[in-house]
């Protein structure tokens, strides 16, 4: 079928989305005339190409299009170019990462005075929105229109619209980011966005809830498989906690600043309400979905069990969404409110672990594979960091516990433990099995060049994560300690010159990390332009049909 006739399939919707981009591209010139805001004009300017590009690119593609081109039974494009952005913002987040730990090891070195927005104020929410929403947001987005065309054996709904969410998420990524680097943010841990760009991302996450709706909608199988229901929390979860944190007003529609329509005590609860529950949905049920899908299809096993797996489901969603105020512990929210976060993230143990084990299990009469497919280690060490983690944030949100760790690196350690052993391996497994099925290639380039990436990236991670749990620790108890007369035994600046070599130590393990990433994207690269792989006997990595546990 030609792209004509394509067109012809997806009725009003690129009508729809040329609208969208032409409103898009009045409000932004509107916006660049009328603001003697600097780094606002630089954002709507930023805005208003990216808009006119879509317009030229929806023409180009439904009033020229090219005969040659056929539609296939899958909607595979869009998930190619998501593997392709995963694997760039991923590099880009993880440098920016690296960046700003030299900062702190060495910030005689690393500190350019006349450079502002090379600052580590600026560059800090950079890195943390570039690893989480770009390149976990891009693996999600991707990984989530791949598994839920297989496993409900239907064609993306809407058409084009899969490609507006793809190419809107990126334009979201690129105003928030370069926003951060001009000074512009609603200072909102995990929402530094401003308003304008929350606006558009409510947009774009819209069509992405309908998209992936729509295709369950018309699914040939009548089972919904159980990643799909993971992916459906995480995406509906998070639209509601992302428009409820960014309420707000802003000074004018001609400025990047607004206030928020909370305050005081209310506004952080808020505030660690999206934030911790950007963590459970975002950075846990998304990927819980990646791990029900891909690790029974390296495996060539069945879900151990799936009782287990909705069990695991409706425990998650329904206490998650509490625990949220154990940020807030000593702080003016009311005790039961404190006490009511602790009590349900330590619940949240049972459910985790529950989930933990269906995922581990799900290798019973495949353990062998581990010690031949690179690929599904990754994976399966994936899942056991997300047990740790699950175990530790509990832990941590005990108020006596959080007494000695709150503020300290060891809650930056425990983020890491789970993000870069949780996400970002379940991420890189996702990627080396997406790109060989994609692509129509028999395995990868090289599962050699795996196993090196699985070693200097594991090696990453341990140092990392103890040499913050070792700092952490050793911060809270200088930070408690008195003498005889009963004041602070250590200044701050001594505490700060105390983590030096641990700093160092952070430093060196996200080097690791980096380079580790760095190898899977030229294995990627090399697998997708159809390189000879290495002749190694490896399982082939054959395009999937479907879970054999649908």
């Amino acid at each position: 079928m030609n792209t004509r006739q394509t067109a012809g399939d997806v009725g009003y919707a690129p009508l729809a989305i040329g609208l969208i981009l032409a409103l898009g591209s009045v409000l932004t010139i509107w916006g660049a005339a009328r603001t003697h805001d600097g780094p606002f004009a630089i954002q709507m300017y930023t805005a208003m190409a990216a808009f006119l590009i879509g317009i030229f690119a929806l023409l180009r593609a439904y009033i020229l299009p090219n005969p040659a081109t056929s539609r296939t039974r899958y909607e595979d494009g869009v998930v190619k170019a998501g593997v392709i952005a995963s694997t760039f913002w991923g590099i880009a987040g993880l440098l920016v990462g690296v960046i700003i730990a030299l900062q702190l090891s060495f910030p005689a070195i690393f500190y350019f005075e006349d450079l502002g927005w090379t600052n580590f104020g600026r560059l800090r929410p950079l890195h943390t929105s570039a690893v989480i929403f770009a390149f976990g947001g891009n693996v999600l987005i991707a990984t989530s229109f791949y598994v839920v065309q297989r496993t409900c054996r239907a064609r993306l709904a809407g058409g084009p619209w899969a490609w507006f969410v793809f190419w809107g998420y990126q334009l979201f990524i690129v105003l928030a980011g370069t926003g951060y680097l001009l000074g512009i943010t609603q200072s909102r841990e995990y929402a530094e966005p401003p308003w304008y760009v929350d606006i558009w991302l409510t947009l774009v996450w819209v069509a992405y809830l309908l998209v992936f709706l729509g295709t369950i909608w018309k699914r040939q199988e009548k089972h919904i498989y159980v990643a799909n229901w993971f992916y459906l929390a995480f995406i509906v979860t998070i639209a509601l906690l992302h428009i409820i944190n960014n309420l707000a007003l802003p000074v004018s529609f001609a400025d990047s600043f607004s206030y928020s329509a909370f305050s005081g005590v209310q506004d952080a609860l808020t505030q660690w309400w999206y934030g911790h529950n950007a963590v459970g949905f975002f950075l846990t049920a998304g990927f819980l979905a990646i791990m029900y899908y891909f690790i029974p299809k390296q495996a060539d096993r069945p879900v151990y069990s799936y009782r287990l797996s909705i069990i695991h489901f409706w425990a998650l969603i329904f206490l998650y969404i509490w625990a949220g105020p154990h940020h807030l512990h000593y702080t003016a929210l009311p005790m039961w409110a404190q006490t009511l976060g602790a009590t349900f993230s330590i619940m949240l143990w049972m459910p985790s672990w529950g989930g933990m084990i269906n995922g581990l299990m799900t290798l019973s009469g495949a353990w062998d594979k581990l010690r031949t497919d690179p690929v599904l280690r990754m994976l399966v060490v994936s899942v056991a960091f997300y047990g740790m983690s699950t175990f530790e944030g509990p832990v941590m949100s005990i108020r006596a516990v959080n007494s000695l760790s709150h503020y300290t690196d060891w809650t930056i350690g425990h983020v890491h433990s789970g993000a870069l052993g949780w996400v970002g391996f379940v991420s890189f497994g996702a990627l080396y099995c997406l790109t060989p099925w994609l692509w129509k290639r028999e395995r990868l380039y090289s599962t050699a060049l795996v196993e090196w990436h699985f070693w200097i990236a594991t090696i990453g991670i341990v140092l990392y994560i103890t040499s913050m749990w070792v700092a952490g620790v050793m911060q809270g108890l200088m930070w408690r300690a008195y003498n005889e007369l009963g004041f602070l035994e250590y200044s701050f600046v001594e505490s700060v010159e105390a983590m030096h070599p641990y700093y160092i130590i952070r430093a060196v393990g996200g080097l690791l990390y980096l380079f580790g990433a760095l190898l899977m994207a030229y294995n990627l690269w090399r697998t997708a332009r159809g390189d000879a792989p290495e002749a190694v006997a490896v399982r082939p990595n054959a395009a999937p049909a479907a879970v054999a546990a649908e």
